[in-house]
């Protein structure tokens, strides 16, 4: 495949996807959600694909928007919602993918990137980065961000984010809840790395399941959230063979057959 923004490589089961236009900072263009949109469309199909990582090149992991793409945007507002709303149609889809996503931030991310961070089920981050909306500070308003931010940190934490438009620096990110792991920047893709493959060694199936069920049974009753994980209990018991095979293994003392092969 051929990209204009980003590079993309596969090995061991891991696609990392690296933003490469460090001189608009990894800005947002139309060609760089056409790149993404196809990334997202190869890790959909390409069954091989157990975990998709997102870096960026440079100074920054993605700034928001081109300064280009908003002057179109402030000068054309019906423009604007279909930019955001294809923004929040990729962010989407990053989070119904059947694999990990990891967001491996290596520096400034804020806006538009910070709210592809959001999307992603883990982000670590580089010591040196710094990690922020920032929205109100240019006095706008989010457009992708404030709900899922509040299910990933907390009712007081993301209005403290929202409101504040503070950054957060490396291990500060991780107080906050918004990454699991500071690392320094030469071994971020590294570490990146070496999480991704304590997932791909499990069927990716199972990992969509659990995927699911933990984004389907947001906000449900402890009741309706038990009836939906036993539908998908009994639904992957029968359309799947993982389960009998690592039970099979494990009786017969032997590496079951998707790590084996």
């Amino acid at each position: 495949m051929n990209f204009s923004t980003l590079r993309y490589d596969k090995a061991d089961h891991i696609a990392v996807a690296t933003f490469a236009t460090p001189g608009n900072l990894n800005a947002i263009t139309e060609a760089r959600l056409d790149d993404i949109e196809a990334v997202l469309e190869d890790c959909e199909s390409d069954e091989s694909i157990g975990a998709l990582i997102l870096t960026g090149e440079g100074r920054a992991f993605c700034v928001g928007l081109d300064l280009d793409l908003l002057d179109r945007a402030f000068a054309n507002l019906d423009f604007f919602d279909r930019i955001v709303a294809r923004i929040n149609a990729i962010i989407t889809r990053i989070e119904n993918l059947p694999i990990p996503t990891i967001v491996a931030n290596n520096g400034f991310t804020r806006a538009g990137g910070f709210e592809i961070s959001l999307g992603c089920d883990f982000m670590i981050v580089a010591d040196e980065a710094k990690v922020g909306d920032v929205h109100t500070d240019a006095g706008v308003v989010p457009a992708c961000v404030t709900l899922r931010l509040r299910r990933r940190v907390g009712d007081m934490r993301a209005k403290q984010i929202l409101w504040t438009a503070q950054w957060y620096q490396g291990q500060a990110a991780v107080d906050i809840g918004l990454a699991i792991k500071s690392v320094p920047l030469a071994n971020l893709l590294d570490e990146a790395r070496a999480f991704a493959r304590t997932l791909v060694d499990k069927p990716r199936p199972a990992l969509a399941a659990l995927k699911a069920i933990m984004r389907d049974g947001d906000g449900l009753s402890v009741a309706d959230g038990a009836a939906l994980e036993l539908r998908a209990f009994a639904h992957y018991n029968r359309t799947q063979p993982f389960g009998r095979e690592g039970y099979r293994a494990f009786r017969e003392k032997r590496v079951p057959a998707w790590k084996a092969g």
